[in-house]
């Protein structure tokens, strides 16, 4: 069921919505399709596909009803669909306890695509008390809220991703 309002969260509770979100061809069409409404020409171009494998990936996700049309005009008799992202936020179940993080395999996949130069990537091991953990986590959210109100289509893409997460036991922290 997509959500009209772009400002509302859109919760992916399906089989077919997590099917649809799991796959990284159309995880980075939503990427695309983030900021700015796009042909299925256009996403093709962006994401590197074929029009025919862009138009597929694009009808899934219409369906699992993550991305929507939002305008349509006639080219040459043909009606070119513009699609955009059904919501500004879409969530994801969490995985059960060992399980895939999909946004996490998502985000390492782009990650490692991203050119040398192109990224920072820091890894910090904290021992903290769970008002410290809770505060770390509401600042992480709080900066990328901030740094996602400054964004401008115009602009270059970039990605933040950020896990703040106490490891499993016996995976190095003392017992």
């Amino acid at each position: 069921m997509p959500v009209d309002d772009p400002d509302q969260t859109f919760h992916v509770t399906t089989a077919e919505q997590l099917r649809a979100v799991s796959n990284l061809t159309r995880h980075r069409i939503m990427a695309v399709l983030r900021f700015e409404p796009a042909t299925i020409t256009q996403i093709a171009e962006r994401v590197g596909l074929a029009k025919g494998s862009s138009s597929y990936h694009v009808r899934l996700l219409e369906r699992a009803g993550l991305v929507k049309v939002v305008r349509t005009r006639k080219v040459r008799g043909v009606t070119e669909r513009y699609y955009a992202i059904a919501a500004a936020s879409i969530a994801l179940p969490d995985p059960g306890v060992g399980e895939p993080d999909v946004l996490m395999r998502h985000a390492v996949a782009d990650l490692e695509a991203a050119p040398t130069g192109e990224r920072h990537v820091r890894m910090a091991h904290l021992r903290l008390t769970d008002a410290q953990f809770t505060e770390l986590g509401k600042r992480l959210q709080a900066l990328a809220d901030e740094y996602r109100a400054l964004s401008d289509p115009a602009l270059p893409d970039v990605s933040m991703v950020f896990a703040l997460f106490r490891p499993a036991r016996g995976t190095g922290e003392a017992k």
